[in-house]
């Protein structure tokens, strides 16, 4: 299986490269992960709601020009369901089972994701009902992808 994690912005702390970089290597024998970063567009402080749209149209169609036409998307939305890393892992083995070997995570800037992003996705995802900074979030998605393949496996780690 194929995880691609998709994501706007540059991970610049040190904290957050250590260890999505320890998830990434203990994730060898389950899966190949690859990251794609997209820029992030720059924008002033205040916007406006059609400033807001237009700086997520932009980041939108740089996530979409690395998705292939046969990846299942799970965007990571506040709005998306919240799910146990169980189901989470049920749905993951689901999708190998019937073919589905290539699946793309996409994390949105700091305002989000835009809407073709989100109508692209197949599901919405949300980690809580709490706002985490976009970097962070990635730290934590690549835990939960690993703690995924354990839980498929039968391996313990995830109690």
């Amino acid at each position: 299986m194929h995880i691609q994690i998709i994501a706007v912005g540059r991970l610049k702390e040190k904290y957050l490269t250590q260890g999505i970089a320890e998830y990434a290597k203990r994730l060898v024998p389950y899966a190949k992960l690859s990251f794609v970063e997209v820029a992030d567009e720059k924008a002033p402080e205040q916007l406006s709601a059609s400033e807001e749209g237009q700086v997520k149209a932009k980041e939108g169609e740089r996530i979409l020009g690395h998705i292939k036409q046969d990846t299942y998307v799970i965007a990571m939305a506040i709005e998306g369901e919240m799910w146990t890393s169980e189901r989470l892992a049920k749905h993951v083995d689901e999708l190998g089972t019937y073919g589905r070997s290539q699946i793309a995570f996409v994390i949105g800037g700091s305002l989000g994701l835009s809407d073709e992003v989100l109508r692209r996705a197949n599901m919405q995802l949300s980690f809580g009902r709490i706002t985490y900074p976009h970097q962070l979030l990635r730290l934590v998605l690549v835990e939960q992808v690993y703690r995924v393949f354990r839980i498929v496996r039968g391996e313990p780690y995830h109690k």
